[in-house]
């Protein structure tokens, strides 16, 4: 008999630990829940733990880090555990040393634990130029032994096999990119997109926002009080034309005996990526427990990705994603 390809795993994003605009950041009714929110996802099986110096609005730049840290800091944790940030590659940052000093904040915010450094965006849209030497600093430090592992950020095909083979003639080994990825962002999963490259080159495909900031979740419908601010507008525009398809997952998840979010994260590793879901309190970890211990058949993936294929909607792509 064959054997079985294991599925990837499943991680947790950090975006809400400081976000106010989007996700409503409370310290006051956040803070005290994370160190064990932290400890239960660990219980459940996660082994890769994602955030960026970039998190956390206004004078909050850098909270999910630090918070992050804390949490970490707190218990002993498993020799396999991946913490990863992102580091931004703002305009400002320029040159091959531009992040030698970020990295080294951002290591003191994680309390001295950071295992892999990434590149938070391309700069193809503003500045192609500049990123070879970003890269080629991150690639100086993995060298080095500052840090153990490199990977990038919402990078398209094209310029993930550049970035790629370069890094290769180095003798450095580009470890994952992490690109939006949901049934209502499925651009990775084109013939020649992200996802394929991962697959030919042995990148670790990572996929954020694996329930469209929620929205997939089974929770939000227009009948109910929507969350406020950015996702509330976003939300009463997608969400007319969705029916559809959040019937289909909650009808998958039905006869799962699991819940619709369960079954976006194992769409999501149905397809070779393992999805970065955000988690705020221990709760929300049940999730991860629903989704893991089985795997979407292959009926019922391809039914997703035809309904979802049908749909008019779709979640707005980050734009500085390059092609």
């Amino acid at each position: 008999m064959a054997a079985v390809e294991a599925l990837p795993g499943i991680g947790v994003g950090t975006w809400a630990w400081g976000n106010r605009l989007v996700w409503d950041y409370d310290p006051a009714r956040d803070d005290a829940l994370l160190p064990a929110t932290v400890r239960a996802a660990v219980e459940a099986g996660v082994r890769l733990f994602d955030t960026a110096d970039s998190y956390g609005t206004g004078a909050l730049r850098g909270c999910s880090e630090r918070l992050l840290g804390a949490a970490v800091a707190q218990g002993p944790l498993p020799a396999d555990l991946v913490i990863a940030t992102k580091l931004a590659p703002y305009p400002w940052r320029l040159g091959r040393r531009a992040f030698d000093r970020p990295l080294a904040a951002s290591r003191c915010r994680l309390r001295g634990r950071l295992d892999r450094v990434q590149l938070h965006w391309s700069t193809a849209r503003y500045a192609p130029w500049q990123e070879h030497d970003l890269l080629q600093g991150l690639a100086d430090l993995v060298e080095a032994g500052v840090v153990r592992e490199l990977g990038v950020s919402n990078m398209g095909p094209r310029r993930l096999r550049r970035w790629h083979g370069w890094l290769a003639q180095r003798g450095v080994r580009l470890r994952s990119v992490q690109v939006q990825l949901s049934p209502l962002c499925r651009d990775p999963l084109a013939p020649e997109g992200v996802l394929s490259v991962c697959r030919e080159l042995a990148i670790d495909a990572l996929g954020y926002s694996p329930l469209a900031l929620g929205l997939l979740s089974g929770r939000w419908s227009l009948q109910d009080p929507l969350p406020a601010g950015l996702r509330g507008l976003l939300f009463r525009r997608l969400l007319p034309g969705l029916q559809p398809l959040q019937h289909l997952l909650a009808e998958v998840a039905r006869a799962r005996g699991t819940t619709p979010t369960a079954v976006c994260l194992n769409w999501c590793r149905a397809h070779g990526a393992l999805p970065i879901v955000g988690l705020r309190r221990p709760g929300q970890v049940a999730a991860i427990d629903d989704a893991l211990g089985w795997r979407l058949a292959d009926a019922e993936r391809e039914a997703i990705d035809a309904e979802a294929g049908k749909l008019d909607q779709r979640m707005p792509a980050n734009p500085f994603t390059s092609s």
